[in-house]
């Protein structure tokens, strides 16, 4: 049984045949890395730069997300850059690290009862990888099953967040949020992903 369950939608800026934003789902022994890349600007620049990040992170999956940020940063000096935030979870124990640099958003949707979802929102570092390297530092959290993480490019603006619609199927979800809250002057793409925890 997958550890998570996930979807994603995207779009590419008008006039532009490469998006910038890329995402990736890596499992690992025990776990499984979720994380969204944009390259600095668009246009075929900001893909590779997107490709070479998402490619570090495949490669480093099992690895602390302070780690792939600063494998990242290294891989990157010779491209435009990129910012990215990830998230990797554990099936033992349940917990997600994650981990912003730039402005790629990350937001925690809590499952509580009768009362709804509490969200928890991912602090985000200044910084561009490749770039300039601010000060680093993960957060852990423990996870239930039904949790739902979404990550979202600067290309959807960051109101979605209080959308009260984003509930229901995840593809359903990463649709509604792309057509409703996407900008149009920027690559968009948003990831969401469900935790689903260990098979008992």
């Amino acid at each position: 049984m997958p550890l998570i369950e996930f979807e994603t939608a995207a779009v590419t800026r008008e006039g532009e045949t490469q998006s910038g934003d890329r995402h990736l789902v890596q499992p690992f022994e025990g776990g499984v890395l979720v994380g969204v890349v944009d390259g600095i600007g668009h246009g075929p620049e900001a893909a590779e730069a997107a490709r070479v990040a998402e490619e570090t992170l495949r490669e480093n999956a099992s690895d602390p997300p302070v780690e792939l940020a600063e494998k990242c940063h290294e891989r990157l000096r010779r491209t435009r850059g990129a910012v990215l935030s990830l998230a990797s979870f554990l099936a033992r124990p349940s917990t997600v690290t994650w981990l912003g640099v730039g402005n790629v958003e990350g937001l925690l949707f809590r499952v509580e009862g009768v009362d709804g979802r509490r969200r928890e929102r991912l602090l985000l570092r200044a910084g561009v990888l490749g770039k300039n390297l601010p000060s680093l530092r993960s957060e852990t959290l423990p996870v239930s099953p039904g949790e739902l993480l979404i990550l979202a490019t600067d290309g959807v603006q960051s109101e979605f967040a209080h959308d009260p619609r984003i509930l229901g199927p995840l593809k359903k979800v990463a649709n509604h949020i792309i057509a409703w809250h996407q900008k149009r002057t920027d690559d968009a793409l948003v990831l969401v992903a469900r935790y689903l925890g260990e098979e008992s």
